[in-house]
Parts: structure tokens; sequence; C-alpha cells
């Protein structure tokens, strides 16, 4: 089988295609033939040596797929069969032809859905749907704050804070990336570049601040973080785009406002709190992406390459120039 591939880490330019072996189904695992991929920012570290695939893994790039159920593993319980329709968040090995899942990983693709469509949901939409319900406990009414409101993860998380009937606002880089985060749902979005988030939260609050953060950014954006959250505030960090060095009282500040940091890794989880959440996700989340259902929940896919220009997707993502998901096509 074809797959994306790197000998040594560093830029985009180190990827090619490369002919694997075919993997086979090991026990409770399916065979799936990957139709679509997406690209995420974790595949960008891993390239760069910067994000190793846990032990056991696949070493072949790639956290999502979408396709159809090609072969079963010993032990498989029969909740799937040949043919069917399904998708899936990965340890790693989604930008190749075929990849092995844990059966327990699987989920359904949407009915009326396209497999490009598909591999935009599992890594941002569990990755949002995890933060708001597993980690930050969203409740009804709350205010949340979503950096990177453009991104894949981003955009997830606005309509499905939405969907909890919560209120979403954001931050992005561009009015382009602002008016995309409104017409998802935004109900208010800043641009970080030219004004101070921190002033336009508590302003749009009323100086009451926002319930919850979900912070992919991390260290250059503690200060405003802890001046626009609430009182009991949770700040949840999931990425350290901006590194992870603090320089100031973090704690004093996180104290007086009684607030707490909770932190997520969606790769690091184990099998069996994974399954859990693709569980959940599947029965609650799910049947909203169907036509006729309102809300109706859509992934936002950006762009689409084939395979082998994986080099040009990494640059793009590089660039921080999507809006939405990047679509990796497989042969």
């Amino acid at each position: 089988m074809l797959a994306a591939y790197f000998d040594c880490p560093g830029g985009p330019e180190n990827l090619y295609v490369k002919e694997m072996t075919k993997p086979h189904p090991g026990e409770g695992e399916v065979l799936v033939k990957v139709y679509a991929s997406a690209l995420n920012r974790a595949d960008l570290l891993q390239r760069r040596g910067k994000y190793p695939p846990p032990k056991g893994a696949s070493e072949i790039l790639g956290l999502e797929a979408a396709g159809i159920v090609a072969g079963l593993g010993p032990g498989c319980k029969g909740q799937w069969k040949i043919g069917d329709a399904v998708m899936a968040l990965l340890s790693g090995g989604g930008q190749a032809e075929y990849v092995t899942v844990p059966e327990g990983y699987l989920m359904p693709v949407p009915k009326a859905m396209t497999f490009i469509q598909a591999a935009a949901i599992p890594e941002a939409w569990l990755t949002a749907f995890q933060l708001l319900h597993f980690v930050g406990k969203i409740q009804k009414g709350e205010r949340v704050l979503i950096h990177a409101g453009a991104s894949g993860v981003g955009m997830a998380a606005i309509q499905l804070v939405k969907l909890a009937e919560a209120v979403p606002i954001v931050t992005a880089g561009t009015q382009e990336k602002l008016k995309a985060t409104a017409s998802a749902g935004a109900a208010a979005g800043f641009n970080y570049k030219n004004e101070d988030f921190s002033e336009k939260v508590l302003a749009f609050t009323q100086g009451s601040g926002v319930d919850m953060i979900l912070d992919c950014v991390g260290g250059s954006y503690w200060e405003k973080n802890l001046n626009c959250l609430s009182t009991d505030g949770r700040w949840i960090i999931y990425g350290l785009l901006s590194g992870g060095e603090v320089h100031g009282d973090l704690l004093a500040r996180l104290l007086s406002k009684r607030a707490s940091i909770q932190t997520s890794l969606l790769r690091s989880r184990d099998k069996e709190a994974s399954s859990g959440s693709e569980q959940t996700f599947t029965d609650d989340v799910l049947p909203y992406f169907s036509g006729g259902i309102s809300p109706h929940l859509q992934p936002l896919v950006d762009s689409i390459y084939p395979l082998q220009e994986i080099a040009q997707a990494h640059r793009i993502m590089e660039e921080n120039k999507n809006i939405g998901k990047i679509v990796i096509k497989m042969p």
C-alpha cells in the first residue's frame, strides 16, 4: 500500500509517498480501506520529531481516517461487517491506503456524508467534545472562550457549545476567519493580532468574564486568559502553540479567582477512555450531522489534497492559511 512517510525529522520537503506493507488486523481490530484522512497540528509536530507516536502505534502519519471495513481480525464482536462506511480517531497510520483500528474506535459515517467530509470529523470533533464535556463539564448558559476559533477543533467547538445551549466566543487572526466563525455560530469574535481579546471579552460579558477557556496557545496567553476568566472559571489547555513558559505570578492570579487549570492530550488517552468517548459521541452527537435534524452540525473542509501532495498540505497548515480542515484524499 502507499502511505505518507518521512525518513528523518524536518520540514515538509522531507515527506514522500512510500510503498509499505499492508497491515493485518490483530485481536479485536478492523482493517479499514482509507478513502480520506485529514491533517492535524500533531502531524506537523511528529514530522519535526517533536511528537512521537505512542509505543506500539504506527509510524505513518495521520490521526483520523474515513473509509470502508475491508477485514475483521480475530475476536471482533460482530459490531461491523465488510463494506460498512466508518471513520475513526487513530494513534497513527491514517494517511495510508489501509489502517487497522480497534473496533471500539470506529464510528459510522453519518448518512449522506462523503468520506471527505467524514474524515474532517474524528480528531477535531472528538477533541472538542472531550474538552467541553469530559474535561470542562460544560453547563447550559455558560460562556466559553475558544482560541484558534477557525481551526478544525475551534469550528467544532463553536457548534458543540451551541448544541449545549451555551455561548461560544472566539479569537482568530484574520477578519476572514472571524467571519467564518460567526457563520458557524460564534456569538462574538476578536482578532488577537490587533486588539486585546481579554478587554473585548470582558466588555462583551459586561465584566463577568467567561466560565471556560479552550486554549491551544499556552504560555503567551496566560495573563489575558486570567484577565477574562470568571471567578471559579476553568482554563483548559490542550496545546502549546506559543510554548509552555510562563513569566509572572500565575498562581496568585489563579488563586484570586478560585480558577482551575486542566490539561488534555487526546493521543495519550488510554483505550478504555477513548472508546468511551467515541461511544458517547456516536450516541449524543453524530445524529445531528444527518440532514433534517436541528441543530444541524457540519464539518468544515478548507481544502483537499491528493496523498502525493502531502508536503504542500503541510505547508498550508504551517502558514495558518486554512479555515477548518485540510483533507488528504487517498489514491
